[in-house]
């Protein structure tokens, strides 16, 4: 359909499907009763008027709020997208993420999803996610608990509420963020449906963060989406004992990103300069050391005095410059006189090699 959108228009198709003439180029016999049956139960004029009941509107191609990013799936890119919500789908869309994932996830899954979640609307970063159960979920709920943008994309008419345990969730999108489908307004859901939404999920943003996956999982099609599309493709690790980490860490042997935030979600899918922070150790006062007064402290015995000339020699350093470094440790409250040696002071904190 989408290369006899592109070859003959929308109106040339359906004034063939509506004839008794024959089928256009590609298409069997029996595939062309079945799209001249569909055909004949379309009712654009109502689904327009069902749509505006429930505060909805109905995008194209061409049109000032279609995002174009999804022009990216050529011939196999949504003919029209029906949308709730007074956002502009567009502009939302510029700086978006989906973060996706297994629908029985874990209580590790749920709070890893809901901070990212929280984090990239923080950011001023749409999150973009298919409104499931699980993973979907918690990422919705994130970015709405500090009233940043999300996305809810549907495998059934927009004002249906799928799953209908998320008929609350689905509404409060619809109300204070973005709801879009491809299906027209009463459509329910198929197998085929959800396979087919993934593909705008992973176009429709700059790149894809699976949360938690089964090796068998409708969040990896979206990663593999994002993947054929040149799309960023990121993989939150979890325990290897588990299950549902396998789907991911499967990603993350091959192509996919390892992350753990937001920051660093961004320093991949953000513009210049968007970098997340180096990632280091609690830095102790021994860091501080040149090398050689470092040696010095290194060769003091953990227990008991020690002289000068026995340390020199254990820190490969002439004894006149050990006591020249004893006294530099002294006033940094590293070490202490006993009699004729020098020792440690006991301070965990300070000792620590961290």
């Amino acid at each position: 359909m989408g290369e006899w959108l592109e070859k003959y228009g929308p109106h040339e198709i359906l004034a063939a499907l509506a004839s008794d003439g024959p089928a256009l180029p590609g298409a069997g016999a029996q595939r062309w009763a079945g799209l001249r049956l569909r055909a004949e139960e379309a009712h654009p004029a109502t689904d327009l008027a069902r749509a505006q009941e429930r505060g909805g509107r109905f995008l194209c191609p061409g049109d000032p709020e279609w995002p174009c990013q999804l022009d990216d799936l050529g011939t196999a890119k949504p003919f029209g997208l029906w949308v709730r919500g007074t956002p502009s789908l567009r502009y939302w869309s510029l700086r978006s993420v989906a973060v996706v994932g297994a629908r029985a996830c874990t209580d590790y899954g749920a709070h890893t999803a809901a901070h990212l979640g929280a984090d990239l609307a923080e950011r001023g970063w749409t999150v973009v996610s298919g409104a499931a159960h699980g993973i979907d979920g918690s990422a919705h709920r994130g970015a709405m608990a500090v009233h940043g943008p999300t996305v809810g994309v549907l495998a059934c008419g927009v004002d249906m509420a799928y799953p209908p345990g998320h008929r609350e969730l689905i509404e409060r999108l619809a109300e204070r963020a973005l709801l879009i489908a491809e299906l027209p307004p009463g459509d329910h859901p198929t197998r085929s449906r959800f396979v087919l939404r993934n593909r705008v999920i992973a176009a429709l943003t700059r790149g894809t963060v699976v949360v938690e996956a089964a090796l068998r999982s409708g969040s990896l099609v979206t990663a593999r989406h994002a993947q054929r599309l040149g799309r960023h493709t990121m993989g939150v690790p979890g325990p290897v004992t588990s299950g549902l980490s396998a789907g991911v860490h499967e990603l993350l042997r091959g192509e996919a990103a390892l992350v753990t935030d937001a920051a660093e979600i961004i320093e991949l899918v953000g513009t210049m300069g968007e970098l997340a922070p180096d990632r280091r150790g609690p830095a102790v006062a021994r860091d501080l050391l040149s090398g050689e007064t470092a040696r010095v402290l290194e060769a003091l015995p953990a227990r008991g005095p020690v002289t000068v000339e026995r340390l020199s020699r254990a820190a490969c350093t002439p004894p006149a410059l050990a006591l020249a470094r004893l006294h530099e440790l002294r006033a940094l409250g590293f070490v202490e006189r006993e009699g004729d040696g020098w020792q440690l002071i006991r301070s965990p904190d300070r000792h620590s090699i961290g």
